[in-house]
């Protein structure tokens, strides 16, 4: 078993999920827990410059420059240690399911839990190679711990072979990436790399360079509650508006019908009663117009209500989250270059796709940073049917290593 699977199956074993609207930095403690470990590992490697900013969990290290390569510029390479809030991630129990047939894989006898290629139908693509699982009952983590164990096998393979050649090469390691809150401690001018590559994609080949413009809006209906049995002319139901409120919005820009650069509008969670409802949405498009123009939209349908009930009835509270990293990333086109490049030499062509989503790289490409997204050999992410493939995490390990030398050279 090579190192980028034993680190992999090590980590996924610790629960790292984060947690949204604690206010906190990391969300939960028990973060620093993977982060602990890490430490010790980046130590025993004997990488340099090791911080461990124990107040917000974020790890810096570094691989220092071969003799003579001094002057190239720094590489970065960023992955994120919390897990999804979407799904459970305690007591991961991973499994290697080697040479896949193709077939429906059971995950669980008890529950009659499968992965099934009629849900995944990627996994046709997959048949013989070795897949990482769950039990069904968890996450994997391997979004995206697959990316903090390919990082840590490139460093320990680069510690250990100095004549590889290659520049500065930096290591960070975030946390609360999955609740939108990565980027916010992280200390660009500390990292002090030049560029960097998050290493948080999906399957071998895919590179991201693109990901949404993104916001989150907090809608609040307030209602009127009388006994039901006199509530004629009396009671207003802010379920039911909130209800109106989402019928208001269109019917297809939502997660469940688009795909590629299509935005959309959607209800993440809701709850309350008569008196009062809270509706949580997250607004996306890749297109800056369209983005401005969904937020508008949903600020409409708000005054809408408003009018139809009287002032105050329904308010919003909106904030952006992230935007498209596109436009920081084009004046950097050997980011993406490389990248292909590095790929095609591995025997796999690159897919360059649009994040449906964000990474830590969105926000560090605006904080100056240049960030786009490499894969990891991971697919299914936030569910129980989240799998790995071995031989696509090795390849991605071979990736960064190439890349590192790639970036050796000065006049870059």
């Amino acid at each position: 078993m090579t190192r980028t699977i034993e680190n992999f199956l090590q980590y996924v074993k610790i629960d790292t999920q984060s947690c949204e609207n604690t206010k906190n930095t990391p969300s939960t403690a028990k973060q620093h827990d993977l982060a602990k470990l890490l430490v010790r590992q980046l130590e025993t490697l004997n990488a340099a410059e090791i911080t461990y900013d124990q107040e917000h969990c974020y790890i810096y290290a570094t691989i220092p420059a071969s003799p003579g390569c001094e002057k190239s510029p720094v590489l970065g390479f960023i992955a994120h240690m919390d897990t999804s809030p979407a799904v459970t991630g305690t007591d991961v129990k991973p499994r290697i399911v080697e040479n896949y047939d193709g077939g429906d894989i059971l995950l669980n006898e008890a529950e009659q839990i499968f992965l099934s290629p009629s849900d995944f139908p990627e996994l046709e693509a997959l048949r013989g190679q070795d897949l990482i699982v769950t039990d069904g009952t968890t996450l994997l983590g391997a979004d995206d711990k697959a990316g903090i164990a390919e990082i840590m096998a490139m460093a320990e393979h680069l510690l250990t072979h100095p004549e590889i050649l290659h520049g500065k090469i930096r290591i960070g390691f975030t946390p609360d990436e999955e609740i939108g809150e990565g980027a916010d401690h992280f200390d660009v001018a500390l990292f002090g790399a030049d560029f960097a590559y998050t290493v948080d994609g999906g399957e071998l080949g895919e590179l991201e360079d693109e990901t949404f413009n993104a916001a989150g809006a907090k809608l609040i209906v307030h209602g009127r509650n009388v006994h039901p049995g006199s509530a004629k002319g009396k009671m207003v139901n802010s379920i039911l508006i909130a209800q109106e409120f989402q019928t208001l919005l269109p019917v297809f820009p939502n997660p469940m019908y688009t795909e590629g650069r299509e935005g959309f509008f959607h209800l993440d969670g809701i709850s309350g009663n008569v008196e009062e409802t809270t509706a949580e949405y997250i607004i996306r498009d890749h297109d800056k117009t369209l983005f401005e123009q969904k937020k508008e939209l949903f600020r409409a349908c708000a005054d809408f209500l408003n009018r139809k009930y009287g002032e105050g009835t329904v308010t919003v509270e909106m904030a952006d989250s992230y935007y498209n990293m596109k436009e920081v990333l084009t004046p950097h086109a050997h980011l993406m270059e490389n990248a292909c490049r590095a790929l095609r030499e591995l025997g796999v062509e690159p897919k360059i796709t649009p994040v449906r989503g964000g990474t830590d790289g969105s926000r560090l490409s605006y904080m100056g940073l240049p960030c786009p997204n490499l894969c990891t050999g991971g697919a299914a992410y936030h569910s129980r049917f989240e799998y790995a493939c071995v031989r696509s995490m090795e390849t991605v390990t071979e990736l960064l290593i190439k890349l590192a030398v790639c970036y050796k050279n000065a006049d870059i």
